[in-house]
Protein backbone atom coordinates (compact mmCIF):
# COMPACT_ATOMS: atom_id res chain seq x y z
CA UNK A 1 0.00 0.00 0.00
CA UNK A 2 3.16 2.35 -0.82
CA UNK A 3 1.04 4.48 -3.10
CA UNK A 4 -1.30 5.81 0.04
CA UNK A 5 1.61 6.68 1.90
CA UNK A 6 3.40 8.99 -1.34
CA UNK A 7 0.38 11.06 -1.72
CA UNK A 8 -0.53 11.49 1.76
CA UNK A 9 3.83 12.82 2.42
CA UNK A 10 3.31 15.16 -0.26
CA UNK A 11 -0.19 16.29 1.79
CA UNK A 12 1.07 16.21 5.26
CA UNK A 13 4.72 17.68 3.97
CA UNK A 14 3.20 21.29 4.05
CA UNK A 15 2.26 20.96 7.89
CA UNK A 16 -0.54 23.21 7.41
CA UNK A 17 -4.23 22.82 9.58
CA UNK A 18 -5.92 22.36 6.01
CA UNK A 19 -3.62 19.92 4.48
CA UNK A 20 -3.79 17.90 7.93
CA UNK A 21 -7.52 17.97 7.08
CA UNK A 22 -7.33 17.23 3.34
CA UNK A 23 -5.08 14.73 4.21
CA UNK A 24 -6.85 12.64 6.74
CA UNK A 25 -10.13 12.97 4.62
CA UNK A 26 -8.67 12.05 1.73
CA UNK A 27 -7.16 8.74 3.64
CA UNK A 28 -10.85 8.71 4.91
CA UNK A 29 -11.99 8.30 0.87
CA UNK A 30 -9.40 6.07 -0.31
CA UNK A 31 -10.29 3.34 2.42
CA UNK A 32 -13.67 3.85 4.02
CA UNK A 33 -15.56 5.55 1.52
CA UNK A 34 -17.41 2.45 -0.08
CA UNK A 35 -19.02 1.14 2.83
CA UNK A 36 -20.39 4.72 4.15
CA UNK A 37 -21.78 5.01 0.43
CA UNK A 38 -23.58 1.57 1.00
CA UNK A 39 -24.84 2.89 3.85
CA UNK A 40 -26.09 6.23 2.97
CA UNK A 41 -27.71 4.44 -0.15
CA UNK A 42 -29.66 2.23 2.23
CA UNK A 43 -30.93 5.04 4.41
CA UNK A 44 -31.71 7.47 1.67
CA UNK A 45 -33.98 4.87 -0.53
CA UNK A 46 -35.95 3.97 2.91
CA UNK A 47 -36.60 7.79 3.67
CA UNK A 48 -37.73 8.25 0.44
CA UNK A 49 -39.85 5.16 -0.38
CA UNK A 50 -41.35 5.34 3.01
CA UNK A 51 -39.95 2.19 4.10
CA UNK A 52 -40.78 3.23 8.12
CA UNK A 53 -44.14 3.02 7.11
CA UNK A 54 -44.48 -0.36 5.99
CA UNK A 55 -45.61 -3.52 8.08
CA UNK A 56 -43.48 -4.89 10.96
CA UNK A 57 -43.00 -8.60 8.93
CA UNK A 58 -42.28 -6.87 6.05
CA UNK A 59 -39.86 -4.84 7.27
CA UNK A 60 -38.29 -7.44 9.23
CA UNK A 61 -37.32 -9.77 6.22
CA UNK A 62 -35.76 -7.04 4.24
CA UNK A 63 -33.28 -5.71 7.24
CA UNK A 64 -32.67 -9.52 8.10
CA UNK A 65 -31.98 -10.18 4.49
CA UNK A 66 -29.32 -7.51 3.45
CA UNK A 67 -27.88 -7.79 7.29
CA UNK A 68 -27.27 -11.72 6.18
CA UNK A 69 -25.98 -10.51 2.89
CA UNK A 70 -23.14 -8.12 4.57
CA UNK A 71 -22.23 -10.30 7.19
CA UNK A 72 -22.47 -13.60 5.06
CA UNK A 73 -21.02 -12.34 2.08
CA UNK A 74 -17.67 -10.99 4.30
CA UNK A 75 -17.20 -13.98 6.29
CA UNK A 76 -17.31 -16.29 2.68
CA UNK A 77 -14.97 -13.87 1.36
CA UNK A 78 -12.09 -13.74 3.65
CA UNK A 79 -10.80 -16.97 3.84
CA UNK A 80 -8.78 -16.92 0.72
CA UNK A 81 -7.81 -13.23 0.15
CA UNK A 82 -5.00 -13.30 2.33
CA UNK A 83 -3.17 -15.81 0.58
CA UNK A 84 -4.16 -14.36 -2.76
CA UNK A 85 -3.21 -11.06 -1.96
CA UNK A 86 0.25 -12.57 -0.59
CA UNK A 87 0.70 -14.13 -4.38
CA UNK A 88 -0.22 -11.10 -5.90
CA UNK A 89 2.35 -9.13 -4.29
CA UNK A 90 4.80 -11.56 -5.03
CA UNK A 91 4.03 -11.83 -8.50
CA UNK A 92 4.06 -7.69 -8.77
CA UNK A 93 7.96 -7.77 -7.15
CA UNK A 94 8.51 -10.67 -9.74
CA UNK A 95 7.26 -8.37 -12.68
CA UNK A 96 5.54 -11.79 -13.93
CA UNK A 97 1.96 -10.16 -14.36
CA UNK A 98 1.01 -12.32 -17.00
CA UNK A 99 0.30 -14.70 -13.20
CA UNK A 100 -2.10 -12.93 -11.82
CA UNK A 101 -5.33 -13.65 -14.14
CA UNK A 102 -4.58 -17.21 -13.02
CA UNK A 103 -5.04 -16.00 -9.87
CA UNK A 104 -7.98 -14.26 -10.12
CA UNK A 105 -9.78 -17.28 -11.90
CA UNK A 106 -8.91 -19.77 -9.03
CA UNK A 107 -9.44 -17.49 -6.23
CA UNK A 108 -13.36 -16.66 -7.75
CA UNK A 109 -14.08 -20.47 -8.36
CA UNK A 110 -13.07 -20.91 -4.56
CA UNK A 111 -14.81 -18.06 -3.30
CA UNK A 112 -18.17 -19.04 -5.34
CA UNK A 113 -17.85 -22.97 -4.32
CA UNK A 114 -17.59 -21.72 -0.49
CA UNK A 115 -20.11 -18.79 -0.68
CA UNK A 116 -22.77 -21.62 -2.69
CA UNK A 117 -22.12 -24.07 -0.07
CA UNK A 118 -23.01 -21.69 2.27
CA UNK A 119 -26.09 -19.87 0.74
CA UNK A 120 -27.73 -22.59 -1.34
CA UNK A 121 -28.37 -24.98 1.81
CA UNK A 122 -30.06 -20.96 3.48
CA UNK A 123 -32.20 -20.22 0.67
CA UNK A 124 -33.65 -24.04 0.08
CA UNK A 125 -34.87 -23.24 3.98
CA UNK A 126 -35.79 -19.60 3.54
CA UNK A 127 -38.08 -21.17 0.61
CA UNK A 128 -39.61 -24.33 1.92
CA UNK A 129 -39.80 -23.52 5.78
CA UNK A 130 -40.33 -19.86 5.68
CA UNK A 131 -42.49 -19.66 2.75
CA UNK A 132 -40.82 -16.90 1.09
CA UNK A 133 -41.49 -16.14 -2.57
CA UNK A 134 -39.08 -17.81 -4.81
CA UNK A 135 -38.11 -14.51 -6.75
CA UNK A 136 -37.38 -12.75 -3.25
CA UNK A 137 -35.29 -15.61 -2.07
CA UNK A 138 -33.35 -15.48 -5.49
CA UNK A 139 -32.96 -11.82 -5.43
CA UNK A 140 -31.55 -12.16 -2.27
CA UNK A 141 -29.31 -14.76 -2.87
CA UNK A 142 -28.16 -12.74 -6.00
CA UNK A 143 -27.66 -10.38 -4.10
CA UNK A 144 -24.89 -12.25 -1.10
CA UNK A 145 -23.01 -13.55 -4.71
CA UNK A 146 -22.89 -10.34 -6.30
CA UNK A 147 -21.29 -8.56 -2.86
CA UNK A 148 -19.02 -11.62 -2.41
CA UNK A 149 -17.42 -11.22 -6.28
CA UNK A 150 -17.30 -6.90 -4.89
CA UNK A 151 -14.93 -8.01 -2.56
CA UNK A 152 -13.47 -10.48 -3.86
CA UNK A 153 -12.69 -8.15 -7.27
CA UNK A 154 -11.83 -5.34 -4.44
CA UNK A 155 -8.55 -7.03 -3.71
CA UNK A 156 -7.30 -6.75 -6.92
CA UNK A 157 -7.65 -3.25 -7.45
CA UNK A 158 -6.35 -2.43 -3.46
CA UNK A 159 -3.15 -4.07 -4.66
CA UNK A 160 -2.72 -1.86 -8.39
CA UNK A 161 -3.21 0.91 -5.64
CA UNK A 162 -6.16 2.07 -7.24
CA UNK A 163 -8.57 3.19 -4.62
CA UNK A 164 -9.85 6.27 -6.22
CA UNK A 165 -11.55 3.45 -8.91
CA UNK A 166 -12.89 1.53 -6.58
CA UNK A 167 -14.54 4.61 -4.27
CA UNK A 168 -15.71 6.13 -8.07
CA UNK A 169 -17.47 2.38 -8.68
CA UNK A 170 -19.16 2.40 -5.21
CA UNK A 171 -20.53 5.73 -5.94
CA UNK A 172 -21.62 4.98 -9.66
CA UNK A 173 -23.09 1.80 -8.04
CA UNK A 174 -24.80 3.20 -5.51
CA UNK A 175 -26.05 6.32 -7.56
CA UNK A 176 -28.27 3.82 -9.42
CA UNK A 177 -29.50 2.21 -7.15
CA UNK A 178 -30.78 5.10 -5.53
CA UNK A 179 -32.57 6.29 -8.76
CA UNK A 180 -33.27 2.78 -9.90
CA UNK A 181 -35.38 2.00 -6.85
CA UNK A 182 -37.10 5.51 -7.13
CA UNK A 183 -38.27 3.96 -10.65
CA UNK A 184 -39.30 0.61 -10.10
CA UNK A 185 -41.17 0.90 -6.95
CA UNK A 186 -42.76 5.10 -7.95
CA UNK A 187 -43.02 4.03 -12.06
CA UNK A 188 -43.27 0.34 -12.07
CA UNK A 189 -45.17 -0.12 -8.96
CA UNK A 190 -42.68 -3.00 -7.39
CA UNK A 191 -43.19 -3.75 -3.30
CA UNK A 192 -41.17 -1.32 -1.66
CA UNK A 193 -38.82 -4.08 0.02
CA UNK A 194 -38.79 -5.75 -3.42
CA UNK A 195 -38.06 -2.87 -5.33
CA UNK A 196 -34.68 -1.83 -2.94
CA UNK A 197 -33.58 -5.26 -2.69
CA UNK A 198 -33.58 -5.42 -6.77
CA UNK A 199 -32.01 -1.99 -7.05
CA UNK A 200 -29.47 -2.98 -4.45
CA UNK A 201 -28.52 -6.33 -6.28
CA UNK A 202 -27.65 -4.00 -9.63
CA UNK A 203 -25.95 -2.07 -7.78
CA UNK A 204 -23.29 -4.75 -6.29
CA UNK A 205 -22.98 -6.32 -9.77
CA UNK A 206 -22.27 -3.20 -11.70
CA UNK A 207 -19.65 -2.12 -9.68
CA UNK A 208 -18.45 -5.99 -9.72
CA UNK A 209 -18.69 -5.61 -13.78
CA UNK A 210 -16.58 -2.60 -13.51
CA UNK A 211 -14.20 -3.95 -10.93
CA UNK A 212 -13.74 -7.05 -13.32
CA UNK A 213 -13.31 -4.98 -16.16
CA UNK A 214 -10.74 -2.92 -14.75
CA UNK A 215 -8.78 -5.14 -13.90
CA UNK A 216 -8.83 -6.92 -17.06
CA UNK A 217 -7.52 -4.03 -18.55
CA UNK A 218 -4.32 -3.89 -16.25
CA UNK A 219 -3.86 -7.72 -16.63
CA UNK A 220 -5.00 -8.77 -20.65
CA UNK A 221 -2.35 -12.20 -20.52
CA UNK A 222 -3.03 -15.36 -18.95
CA UNK A 223 0.22 -17.43 -18.30
CA UNK A 224 -2.08 -20.73 -17.45
CA UNK A 225 -0.01 -21.48 -14.30
CA UNK A 226 -2.87 -22.30 -11.38
CA UNK A 227 -1.19 -24.66 -10.19
CA UNK A 228 1.13 -22.54 -8.55
CA UNK A 229 -1.36 -20.49 -7.18
CA UNK A 230 -2.90 -23.55 -5.63
CA UNK A 231 0.71 -24.46 -4.02
CA UNK A 232 0.60 -21.20 -2.34
CA UNK A 233 -2.44 -22.04 -0.26
CA UNK A 234 -0.53 -25.23 0.79
CA UNK A 235 2.17 -23.18 1.59
CA UNK A 236 0.69 -20.12 3.39
CA UNK A 237 -2.38 -22.07 5.01
CA UNK A 238 -2.23 -20.10 8.45
CA UNK A 239 -3.39 -17.17 6.30
CA UNK A 240 -6.67 -18.35 5.51
CA UNK A 241 -7.44 -19.42 9.17
CA UNK A 242 -6.00 -15.91 10.25
CA UNK A 243 -8.47 -13.83 8.19
CA UNK A 244 -11.10 -16.08 8.49
CA UNK A 245 -10.77 -16.25 12.31
CA UNK A 246 -10.14 -12.41 12.49
CA UNK A 247 -13.13 -11.99 10.71
CA UNK A 248 -15.17 -14.08 12.38
CA UNK A 249 -14.19 -12.78 15.53
CA UNK A 250 -15.46 -9.35 14.46
CA UNK A 251 -19.42 -10.83 14.50
CA UNK A 252 -18.97 -14.38 17.05
CA UNK A 253 -20.36 -12.23 20.04
CA UNK A 254 -23.50 -11.08 17.31
CA UNK A 255 -23.81 -14.83 16.85
CA UNK A 256 -23.51 -15.79 20.87
CA UNK A 257 -26.59 -13.04 21.45
CA UNK A 258 -28.49 -14.57 18.98
CA UNK A 259 -29.24 -17.32 20.82
CA UNK A 260 -30.35 -15.97 23.88
CA UNK A 261 -34.16 -15.16 24.52
CA UNK A 262 -33.62 -11.49 23.07
CA UNK A 263 -33.67 -12.36 19.28
CA UNK A 264 -36.01 -12.87 16.75
CA UNK A 265 -36.56 -15.20 14.62
CA UNK A 266 -37.97 -13.58 10.89
CA UNK A 267 -40.16 -16.41 8.45
CA UNK A 268 -38.22 -19.34 10.69
CA UNK A 269 -34.60 -18.46 9.08
CA UNK A 270 -33.26 -14.96 9.58
CA UNK A 271 -32.00 -15.17 13.25
CA UNK A 272 -31.09 -11.60 15.11
CA UNK A 273 -31.07 -9.18 17.74
CA UNK A 274 -31.36 -6.30 16.46
CA UNK A 275 -30.82 -4.01 19.42
CA UNK A 276 -26.99 -6.10 19.91
CA UNK A 277 -26.97 -5.83 15.87
CA UNK A 278 -27.63 -1.74 15.38
CA UNK A 279 -25.19 -1.22 18.80
CA UNK A 280 -22.49 -3.67 17.11
CA UNK A 281 -22.91 -1.13 13.78
CA UNK A 282 -22.55 2.00 16.02
CA UNK A 283 -19.50 0.62 17.46
CA UNK A 284 -17.61 -0.18 14.40
CA UNK A 285 -18.08 3.09 12.86
CA UNK A 286 -17.20 4.86 16.11
CA UNK A 287 -13.84 3.49 15.43
CA UNK A 288 -13.54 2.76 11.99
CA UNK A 289 -11.03 6.19 11.80
CA UNK A 290 -8.39 3.99 13.41
CA UNK A 291 -7.96 1.94 9.53
CA UNK A 292 -7.65 5.26 8.04
CA UNK A 293 -5.10 6.53 10.73
CA UNK A 294 -3.12 3.28 10.73
CA UNK A 295 -2.90 3.19 6.92
CA UNK A 296 -1.72 6.76 6.66
CA UNK A 297 0.97 6.66 9.50
CA UNK A 298 2.38 3.28 8.88
CA UNK A 299 2.45 4.17 5.05
CA UNK A 300 4.42 7.51 5.67
CA UNK A 301 6.54 6.36 8.68
CA UNK A 302 7.15 2.78 9.65
CA UNK A 303 7.42 1.19 6.02
CA UNK A 304 10.24 3.54 5.08
CA UNK A 305 12.21 2.65 8.45
CA UNK A 306 11.13 -1.20 7.23
CA UNK A 307 12.87 -0.28 4.05
CA UNK A 308 15.76 1.07 5.50
CA UNK A 309 16.70 -1.74 7.98
CA UNK A 310 16.07 -4.49 5.06
CA UNK A 311 18.49 -2.63 2.96
CA UNK A 312 21.25 -2.90 5.53
CA UNK A 313 20.70 -6.22 5.87
CA UNK A 314 21.70 -6.74 2.68
CA UNK A 315 24.65 -5.05 2.16
CA UNK A 316 25.33 -3.23 5.72
CA UNK A 317 28.00 -3.13 8.14
CA UNK A 318 26.55 -4.70 11.49
CA UNK A 319 26.33 -1.05 13.36
CA UNK A 320 23.95 0.11 10.16
CA UNK A 321 22.20 -3.27 10.75
CA UNK A 322 21.71 -2.75 14.64
CA UNK A 323 21.03 0.96 14.31
CA UNK A 324 18.49 0.53 11.63
CA UNK A 325 16.86 -2.09 13.60
CA UNK A 326 16.66 -0.13 16.75
CA UNK A 327 14.78 2.88 15.25
CA UNK A 328 12.15 0.60 13.59
CA UNK A 329 11.33 -1.25 16.42
CA UNK A 330 11.33 2.44 17.84
CA UNK A 331 9.08 3.59 15.06
CA UNK A 332 6.54 0.33 15.33
CA UNK A 333 6.46 1.47 19.35
CA UNK A 334 5.46 5.20 18.31
CA UNK A 335 3.26 4.14 15.96
CA UNK A 336 1.44 1.69 18.02
CA UNK A 337 1.41 4.73 21.08
CA UNK A 338 0.23 7.44 18.29
CA UNK A 339 -2.83 5.15 17.09
CA UNK A 340 -3.87 5.02 20.25
CA UNK A 341 -3.45 8.46 21.02
CA UNK A 342 -5.37 9.70 18.07
CA UNK A 343 -7.85 7.05 18.30
CA UNK A 344 -9.00 7.72 21.62
CA UNK A 345 -9.30 11.21 21.02
CA UNK A 346 -11.51 10.67 17.59
CA UNK A 347 -13.55 7.37 19.67
CA UNK A 348 -14.77 10.03 22.65
CA UNK A 349 -15.54 12.82 20.43
CA UNK A 350 -17.55 10.31 18.54
CA UNK A 351 -19.02 8.83 21.30
CA UNK A 352 -20.25 11.92 23.14
CA UNK A 353 -21.57 13.23 19.46
CA UNK A 354 -23.58 9.83 19.41
CA UNK A 355 -24.95 10.12 23.07
CA UNK A 356 -26.33 13.36 22.75
CA UNK A 357 -27.78 12.91 19.07
CA UNK A 358 -28.89 9.67 18.00
CA UNK A 359 -31.66 9.40 20.78
CA UNK A 360 -33.38 12.20 18.57
CA UNK A 361 -33.34 9.86 15.68
CA UNK A 362 -35.26 7.02 17.50
CA UNK A 363 -31.84 5.11 18.23
CA UNK A 364 -32.10 5.05 22.06
CA UNK A 365 -33.26 2.67 25.29
CA UNK A 366 -31.18 -1.09 24.85
CA UNK A 367 -29.35 0.20 21.55
CA UNK A 368 -27.26 3.12 23.58
CA UNK A 369 -26.83 0.80 26.67
CA UNK A 370 -25.19 -1.99 24.71
CA UNK A 371 -23.34 0.60 22.53
CA UNK A 372 -20.60 1.94 25.26
CA UNK A 373 -19.07 -1.39 26.09
CA UNK A 374 -19.28 -2.52 22.27
CA UNK A 375 -17.25 1.10 21.21
CA UNK A 376 -14.50 -0.03 24.13
CA UNK A 377 -13.97 -3.10 22.45
CA UNK A 378 -13.70 -2.31 18.90
CA UNK A 379 -11.31 0.45 19.98
CA UNK A 380 -8.76 -2.01 21.38
CA UNK A 381 -9.93 -4.28 18.87
CA UNK A 382 -8.50 -2.25 15.41
CA UNK A 383 -5.20 -1.61 17.60
CA UNK A 384 -5.06 -5.09 17.84
CA UNK A 385 -5.64 -5.68 14.17
CA UNK A 386 -2.32 -3.02 14.25
CA UNK A 387 -0.50 -5.58 15.56
CA UNK A 388 -1.24 -8.51 13.02
CA UNK A 389 -0.07 -6.06 10.29
CA UNK A 390 3.17 -5.92 11.92
CA UNK A 391 3.43 -9.75 12.28
CA UNK A 392 2.98 -9.82 8.93
CA UNK A 393 5.64 -7.55 8.19
CA UNK A 394 8.09 -10.06 9.95
CA UNK A 395 6.53 -13.26 8.28
CA UNK A 396 5.62 -14.16 11.94
CA UNK A 397 1.89 -16.34 10.74
CA UNK A 398 2.09 -18.30 13.49
CA UNK A 399 2.16 -15.45 16.18
CA UNK A 400 -0.29 -14.21 13.89
CA UNK A 401 -2.86 -17.37 14.24
CA UNK A 402 -2.28 -17.48 17.37
CA UNK A 403 -3.73 -13.91 18.28
CA UNK A 404 -7.00 -14.57 15.85
CA UNK A 405 -7.38 -18.16 17.44
CA UNK A 406 -7.16 -16.73 21.04
CA UNK A 407 -9.14 -13.60 20.46
CA UNK A 408 -11.60 -15.13 18.30
CA UNK A 409 -11.92 -18.13 21.31
CA UNK A 410 -11.94 -15.39 24.19
CA UNK A 411 -14.37 -13.01 22.39
CA UNK A 412 -16.73 -16.56 21.77
CA UNK A 413 -16.45 -17.44 25.57
CA UNK A 414 -16.93 -14.05 26.89
CA UNK A 415 -19.79 -13.27 24.88
CA UNK A 416 -21.09 -15.97 26.62
CA UNK A 417 -20.27 -14.80 29.75
CA UNK A 418 -21.80 -11.38 29.52
CA UNK A 419 -25.26 -12.87 28.33
CA UNK A 420 -26.19 -13.35 32.13
CA UNK A 421 -25.09 -10.05 32.63
CA UNK A 422 -26.83 -6.50 32.48
CA UNK A 423 -27.59 -4.98 29.38
CA UNK A 424 -24.50 -2.06 29.79
CA UNK A 425 -21.93 -5.15 30.03
CA UNK A 426 -23.37 -6.66 26.85
CA UNK A 427 -20.45 -5.75 24.80
CA UNK A 428 -17.87 -7.37 27.77
CA UNK A 429 -16.88 -10.19 25.63
CA UNK A 430 -15.58 -8.13 22.86
CA UNK A 431 -13.89 -6.17 25.01
CA UNK A 432 -12.31 -9.51 26.83
CA UNK A 433 -11.42 -11.06 23.59
CA UNK A 434 -9.82 -8.04 21.72
CA UNK A 435 -7.91 -7.05 25.06
CA UNK A 436 -6.58 -10.74 25.30
CA UNK A 437 -5.46 -10.63 21.35
CA UNK A 438 -3.91 -7.71 21.58
CA UNK A 439 -1.17 -8.94 24.96
CA UNK A 440 -0.69 -12.19 22.58
CA UNK A 441 0.59 -10.02 19.46
CA UNK A 442 2.28 -7.48 21.92
CA UNK A 443 4.10 -10.25 23.27
CA UNK A 444 4.83 -11.59 19.85
CA UNK A 445 6.39 -8.51 18.74
CA UNK A 446 8.48 -8.15 21.59
CA UNK A 447 9.68 -11.45 20.72
CA UNK A 448 10.49 -10.88 17.71
CA UNK A 449 12.11 -7.67 18.66
CA UNK A 450 14.66 -9.88 20.44
CA UNK A 451 15.02 -12.69 18.17
CA UNK A 452 15.24 -11.16 15.05
CA UNK A 453 18.58 -11.79 14.38
CA UNK A 454 17.66 -15.19 14.59
CA UNK A 455 14.57 -15.04 12.29
CA UNK A 456 16.26 -13.37 9.50
CA UNK A 457 19.84 -14.97 9.57
CA UNK A 458 19.34 -18.13 10.68
CA UNK A 459 16.73 -19.31 8.55
CA UNK A 460 17.15 -21.50 5.32
CA UNK A 461 19.01 -24.29 4.51
CA UNK A 462 22.82 -24.82 3.87
CA UNK A 463 21.97 -28.07 1.44
CA UNK A 464 19.62 -28.32 -1.30
CA UNK A 465 16.69 -30.76 0.28
CA UNK A 466 16.10 -33.69 -1.27
CA UNK A 467 15.33 -37.42 -0.88
CA UNK A 468 17.61 -40.02 -1.05
CA UNK A 469 20.18 -41.36 1.18
CA UNK A 470 21.83 -38.88 3.95
CA UNK A 471 25.28 -37.49 3.18
CA UNK A 472 27.77 -38.44 5.63
CA UNK A 473 28.10 -35.90 8.76
CA UNK A 474 32.11 -36.37 8.68
CA UNK A 475 33.08 -32.57 7.56
CA UNK A 476 37.08 -33.28 7.64
CA UNK A 477 39.76 -36.18 8.84
CA UNK A 478 42.97 -35.67 9.26
CA UNK A 479 43.35 -39.39 9.32
CA UNK A 480 44.88 -41.71 6.27
CA UNK A 481 43.80 -44.79 5.23
CA UNK A 482 40.39 -46.26 4.90
CA UNK A 483 39.03 -43.21 6.89
CA UNK A 484 40.10 -41.56 4.37
CA UNK A 485 36.64 -42.13 2.48
CA UNK A 486 35.53 -40.28 4.66
CA UNK A 487 36.15 -36.78 4.02
CA UNK A 488 33.27 -34.66 2.73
Amino acid sequence: MAGIGVRLNKIYNKNTITTNVFGFGYSTVITVAPIFLVIMAIMIMQYLLGFSKLGYLTRELYASTVLYIFIFGLLTSSPFNAVLSKYMSDVIYWETYEDIMPCFHVGLVMNVILSSAVGIPFIIREYFVGQVPLYYVLTGYAGYMALMFVFYSMLYLSICKDYKKISYYFLLGMTVTVLLSLLLVKVFNFECTYGMLVSLDVGFILIGVLEFAKIRSYFRENSGKYMEVLRYFKKYWQLVVINFLYTLGLYIHNFVFWTTDMHIIVVKCFVSMMSYDMATCLAMFTNISATVIFISRVEMFFHERYKRYSEAVIGGRKMDIEESKRRMFGQLSEELLNLVRIQFIVSVVVFLLAIIFLPRFGLAGLVMQIYPCLAAGYFILFVMYAEIIFLYYYNDYDGALITALVFCVATLIGAWFSTFLKPIWFGLGLVFGSMVGFVCAYLRLRHIEKNLDIHVFCKGNLMKKGEGRKPSNLVYSSLKGKNRKGRY
